[in-house]
């Protein structure tokens, strides 16, 4: 067993996904003799859209041994608490998907459920005055969740916002200087299989350097140098449920308030994101190119812009979807050269994450035992469906009345979704599922902000009166005021905690 030990990893590009995994593994495999060598290539940009987070990111953080200030110093980071859709459900509407919970259970049953009982008795308060982070979020606050909640109400996470290349380029220092990982500049030109197992045997340089290694974890990007073009592992194309297919994205300077969440705006043909930094603003279209055109996108965004604009549009394209293996042989792919779910909901970076921590969860030794990349793509797969049936209630969820959203709303919905749907317009039941990414209350939050609600409240909600919940509702609203009334801005948060000093303040360059 001992002399088939995994020696070397060779991890394929740089990025967010490359430097991300280069901590990771080296943290965790310290004590083990195993060489990680990354190439990175200088003439290969990085696509660098991938500027917010979830809570998740806090986890790796801790496990790479740097502090969220830290990242935050580095990278021009900014709190968020959640996310802002503007008009999704029709123009003008506005609804908020927080990192928190709704009320306080009781008896086991679920909060929303003795608040549907009093919407339907009459009451129209907003779920969203019953969350913490939504009402400090829409007042540009920042708190931290307490370490011991009294109640369900503090019961909250929060993630962040950065400039993706400068995050890299901080993980990139770190893994070189503290973690001995080994940097090759150079681009892959190509890649060889071993001839009778068929594995990854070496790749190849465009100056000619040949480098081996036991272990390849491809983070090439769209290109998927390894998984996709020299293992030929297919694509698993989610174009007919997620139609957008195209994005351009183009920084500005600020002009609005530093906002402690995401921005994302229903627009004609897709959504426009945006993602306030200490030292610029992220914006973006991500739209489909059946119902605008290129030309037509950049204008509708470059009109949209709060202030001066810092660079050219940037055009990116892609296919929704996944390699329908992200391990196949020595063959591990992470971030875009495993797939790409729209960043919609801030799913790349903790796609990347699972990924490295699934396959630690899995490590091999050299004989690669076929029944660890059996599951570790068993539940990979299982975690992008998760995510695509998320991400397509925004589209069906929405009552547009352009032709994209009208198609959205007419779509054959996989039979997991579909499932939820009739489980929450049935009785208000909020299921879950194996390897679900996103929690009950998101899924709420979603059925609420695009008012759907069910024909029925659970009948254990009954335990209470209507008028006995009225007083333990105000209750809890008085409880969220009180807490909102001792948060600073997310202004302060930034300058106490993080803050880059001014001079720092420029435009950022690829890792």
């Amino acid at each position: 067993m001992a002399n088939q030990q995994i020696r070397s990893i060779l991890i394929a590009g740089g990025g967010t996904a490359g430097w991300m995994a280069a901590n990771l593994l080296a943290t965790r495999l310290r004590r083990l003799p195993i060489e990680i060598t990354l190439v990175e290539s200088p003439e290969i940009g990085t696509v660098g859209v991938g500027e917010a987070t979830v809570p998740a990111i806090r986890d790796y953080f801790k496990a790479i041994g740097v502090t969220e200030a830290e990242v935050m110093q580095a990278s021009q980071g900014t709190v968020k608490l959640g996310i802002e859709f503007r008009d999704w459900r029709a123009p003008g509407t506005s609804f908020f998907h927080p990192f928190g919970r709704y009320g306080v259970d009781a008896f086991s049953v679920p909060f929303h459920q003795y608040w549907l009982k009093r919407r339907m008795a009459g009451d129209e308060t907003p779920l969203a005055e019953y969350c913490l982070p939504t009402q400090a979020a829409m007042r540009n606050l920042m708190l931290l969740p307490p370490d011991q909640p009294v109640n369900d109400l503090g019961v909250f996470d929060w993630a962040i916002h950065f400039d993706a290349g400068l995050f890299a380029r901080f993980l990139a220092q770190r893994a070189r200087d503290t973690l001995g990982v080994r940097h090759v500049q150079g681009t892959i030109s190509a890649a060889s299989r071993d001839g009778e197992s068929g594995r990854i045997a070496s790749v190849t340089l465009s100056d000619g350097r040949s480098l081996e290694a036991d272990l390849f974890v491809d983070c090439s990007g769209f290109r998927s140098l390894m998984l996709g073009q020299t293992l030929e592992v297919p694509y698993e194309d989610w174009t007919h449920l997620l139609p957008c297919d195209r994005a351009v994205a183009m920084p500005c300077a600020h002009g609005d308030e530093l906002t402690p969440y995401t921005r994302s705006t229903a627009r004609e043909a897709g959504w426009q994101w945006r993602i306030p930094l200490q030292h610029r603003v992220g914006n973006g279209y991500v739209y489909s190119s059946r119902h605008i055109s290129d030309d037509e996108a950049a204008a509708t965004l470059i009109a949209s812009l709060e202030g001066e604009a810092l660079a050219e549009p940037n055009m990116l394209r892609f296919r929704t979807g996944h390699r329908t293996k992200v391990w196949e042989k020595n063959c591990v792919a992470l971030g875009l050269a495993a797939g790409f779910l729209e960043p919609l909901e801030s799913t790349s970076i903790v796609l990347i994450q699972s990924g490295i921590e699934r396959l630690l969860a899995h490590f091999p030794d050299r004989d690669f035992d076929p029944s660890l990349a059996d599951e570790f793509n068993r539940i990979t797969a299982l975690e992008y469906a998760r995510i695509r049936d998320f991400l397509l209630l925004h589209y069906w969820g929405g009552q547009r009345g352009e032709a994209l959203w009208q198609e959205c709303r007419a779509l054959d919905l996989p039979e997991t979704l579909a499932q939820r749907i009739r489980a929450y317009k049935g009785a208000g039941k909020l299921p879950r599922f194996e390897w679900d990414s996103f929690q009950p209350p998101s899924w709420l939050s979603m059925f609420a902000g695009f008012e759907i609600i069910p024909a029925r409240y659970d009948p254990l909600a009954d335990q209470f009166t209507t008028e006995e919940l009225g007083g333990t509702f105000a209750q809890m609203r008085a409880a969220i005021a009180r807490a909102v009334s001792l948060a600073g801005s997310h202004e302060q948060f930034i300058a106490e905690t993080c803050a880059v000093p001014a001079a720092q303040h420029s435009a950022p360059q690829p890792a």
